[in-house]
């Protein structure tokens, strides 16, 4: 972000050098989504990303809540005992009952033990039954009773827009048990409510009258003022087919589409249909658009997402006309600037999170991709679906009374009061917001309090950090578990053998523990002081590190020399598994050690915390490094257990190493440089050629590749003759001359090349 509002700061200072949970709210059009891609992109800490639908998810770039924490799709009673069958067509759900049929697979599971920042987008939706049910799951998947399982929460949403959806019958149990459905009416929020921080810098109108109107509507102080203010812009004759660039914004979908069906079937000309390009998994429940693309020439449409390009040609909401229709193209005219431009097909991903297996970071796992045209007809659509959208005209389509928050969504959509058109009157019936929100809108954090807390709670979080970091409590048990384990072995079994071996890494934890506990009451005794040194703090942690990583260090390099033994050896895959959970937490707490060493050098050299500056590559290279260390010991001591290096019973196939996330041309780019032919490219990424090509045309119209490197001269020759004196828009005047002798691909590269 160019440049950050105070309330934005703040919150990306709360994220990264704080475990404080927050709300993060504000007015439709205040940056919200923006904000969310800033956080993500440069945060230090473990991040899951998480909505409560299949499109919402998508949007925000993360999965489903139910996906992720397994729950199933049934109302949550935040109860222990089991309850009374309620009834025949609603389900219910206990804390007795999710235990009982959870079951989480190991990945899954790794991920939530990881995860140190759970974002939850458009919290406007979520029950709060779900909310009790994720703090439930993830408290038991990470043995920690703090509210879920000790992970920063950070909700964002705008209360005043969708609410949460309960069903009656479902009400007439949970109403037992709450107050409301609002995320904030959950136990978990009740009882730690997060630090709430409001964006305020509007960013969408800039019109100080509509603005107030606005601020007066979501408040629910409308005066009759507002009111005669808004009801200037009643026409109730409007024809919105002769005045073009209007969607007309209404309360039911029936009645959206069916405008939108007349429309199309109104026009003239030939009707294309353009059809989604699906690679490997992406299921139908969560597509993002209609996968039947219905268009003619002259069909009013609009943008569902911003052009994400450098030339920024459109964004989330502006609408267009078709100019002209191919097999293969669209064109897309905005008559307010005299402009055309061709639609290039978006893609979206299916994403899953995974752990990697060195660095013990959450890293995103793509699974498919959809890819289609990014546009939809517009001559109407639902207030519902028009959330996050922004429209420079439209027609309010509002007869029928509105819900709490409806007629502030509608609004908010417009840029200013010149592009308003009210079919009917608006009246205050109907209209006004929901109180319990209003009423919890005043817990939010003013600048004064929001400085305060933010120099306590990094202090605190510091504090926390450190001493987790030197808590080795928990490793400690699980290899004295581990340990146990022996005693359940008959005595010749293949596992019986490493008992000794076992114990002795047992005995190296355990002379960790007096010592790890006296430097933890050293830790607080010296955060207690004040001022804080954080100075000699930094050096007794230096001096700390020195005195435990050596014994650490050992027993990891001690447990891969094992697994590496193990894995070449038949019938012992529990062992083997065994294993593998005493690495992930040994080498989990070098790292983390390694990272708070990272933290406290970056605040007393008053740097900012961030993934840039906390990330070091010794941490990252950590395990690599090791496991060349360990396979050379091996070699030399079981040279006859090595003579066929391709033995293994158990290893899991190897992982890819992942790299920073880069955008999607550049990594289009990395692997062109690698020597991988289009198609090569188009498999590894899970997308299809065509997309690639796009990828091409782009590169080349950057001049970061030559059209040379891609086609032989002997085409490029024959295209530019094609091309000689060609002053059309569309290609699909050159494809219906020269039929097959060019591809689509082919004439879209040449394009790209072409000097304007």
């Amino acid at each position: 972000m160019k440049q950050l509002s105070a309330a934005a700061s703040y919150t990306l200072r709360f994220i990264n050098q704080t475990s404080k949970s927050i709300f993060l709210t504000g007015k439709a059009g205040t940056g919200k989504t923006t904000l969310l891609r800033e956080i993500i992109a440069t945060t230090h800490k473990n991040t899951v990303v998480v909505a409560p639908t299949g499109i919402a998810a998508l949007n925000a770039g993360g999965v489903t809540i139910h996906s992720m924490f397994q729950l199933p799709f049934a109302a949550f009673v935040p109860d222990s005992k089991s309850l009374p069958h309620f009834s025949d067509t609603v389900k219910f759900e206990t804390q007795a009952s999710l235990s009982r049929h959870f079951n989480m697979g190991a990945q899954k599971r790794a991920v939530i033990r990881n995860m140190e920042l759970l974002v939850i987008d458009e919290v406007s939706m979520l029950r709060a039954d779900t909310l009790d049910a994720m703090d439930f799951m993830m408290r038991k998947v990470r043995r920690n009773e703090r509210p879920f399982g000790g992970v920063q929460v950070l909700y964002i949403g705008d209360l005043l827009q969708l609410p949460p959806v309960v069903k009656n019958e479902e009400w007439n149990v949970l109403q037992k048990y709450y107050r409301g459905m609002f995320f904030f009416h959950s136990h978990v929020i009740q009882q730690f409510p997060p630090l709430y921080i409001e964006l305020d810098k509007i960013f969408r109108q800039t019109d100080d009258v509509f603005i107030s109107v606005l601020n007066n509507l979501r408040n629910n102080t409308i005066t009759q003022n507002d009111i005669e203010v808004l009801n200037q812009f009643v026409k109730p004759d409007f024809d919105v087919k002769n005045n073009k660039g209007y969607i007309i914004l209404t309360t039911h979908n029936a009645k959206a589409d069916g405008i939108n069906s007349e429309s199309l079937a109104a026009l003239s000309g030939k009707q294309y249909t353009y059809k989604p390009l699906i690679v490997d998994d992406f299921p139908e429940k969560i597509y993002p658009v209609d996968p039947n693309l219905q268009l003619k020439v002259g069909a009013q449409i609009m943008f569902i997402k911003n052009d994400l390009s450098f030339e920024k040609q459109f964004f989330n909401g502006k609408m267009g006309i078709i100019k002209s229709l191919a097999e293969n193209e669209i064109l897309v005219h905005f008559p307010d600037e005299n402009k055309t431009i061709e639609v290039e097909r978006y893609e979206w991903q299916n994403i899953r999170y995974k752990i990697n297996e060195n660095t013990k970071e959450v890293e995103e796992e793509l699974l498919g991709t959809f890819t289609h045209f990014p546009i939809k007809l517009a001559w109407a659509i639902t207030v519902h679906k028009s959330q996050g959208l922004t429209f420079d005209k439209a027609v309010l389509d509002v007869s029928q009374v509105f819900a709490p928050g409806q007629a502030y969504v509608a609004l908010s959509r417009l840029r200013s009061l010149k592009g308003l058109i009210l079919l009917s009157p608006l009246r205050m019936n109907g209209i006004s917001s929901d109180e319990d929100v209003i009423e919890y809108a005043s817990n939010k954090a003013n600048e004064a309090t929001l400085a305060d807390s933010l120099s306590s709670e990094t202090s605190q979080y510091l504090r926390n950090t450190l001493i987790t970091s030197f808590d080795f409590r928990q490793l400690i048990q699980e290899w004295r578990n581990h340990s146990y384990s022996y005693k359940q072995e008959a005595p010749k079994s293949p596992k019986s053998k490493h008992k000794n071996w076992a114990q002795s890494n047992v005995d190296s934890m355990e002379q960790l523990a007096d010592a790890s506990t006296k430097f933890q009451s050293q830790l607080y005794q010296l955060f207690s002081a004040d001022p804080v040194d954080i100075a000699f703090i930094r050096q007794r942690c230096e001096a700390a590190y020195n005195y435990f990583f050596s014994p650490l260090d050992t027993v990891v390099e001690s447990v891969l020399l094992k697994i590496e033994e193990i894995r070449r050896v038949k019938k012992v895959k529990a062992f083997y598994d065994e294993l593998l959970v005493l690495e992930e937490l040994q080498i989990k707490t070098v790292l983390q050690l390694k990272k708070a060493l990272q933290l406290l050098k970056i605040i007393v050299e008053g740097k900012e915390i961030s993934k840039q500056n906390l990330i070091s590559q010794e941490s990252s290279q950590y395990k690599i490094n090791k496991l060349v260390i360990v396979a050379e010991r091996f070699r030399s001591m079981s040279a006859s257990l090595v003579d066929d290096d391709d033995v293994s019973y158990y290893e899991p196939k190897a992982k890819k190493e992942k790299q920073p996330k880069k955008a999607t041309i550049e990594e289009t780019l990395e692997l062109w440089k690698q020597n991988h032919s289009i198609h090569e490219i188009a498999k590894l990424r899970k997308l299809t050629p065509g997309t690639i090509f796009s990828h091409f045309t782009k590169l080349i119209q950057m001049e970061v590749i030559q059209l040379s490197d891609i086609l032989p001269d002997d085409k490029i020759a024959a295209l530019r003759e094609a091309f000689y004196d060609f002053k059309g828009e569309s290609l699909g005047e050159l494809k219906d001359i020269h039929g097959d002798k060019f591809t689509w691909d082919e004439l879209r590269l040449f394009k790209s090349s072409m000097k304007p």
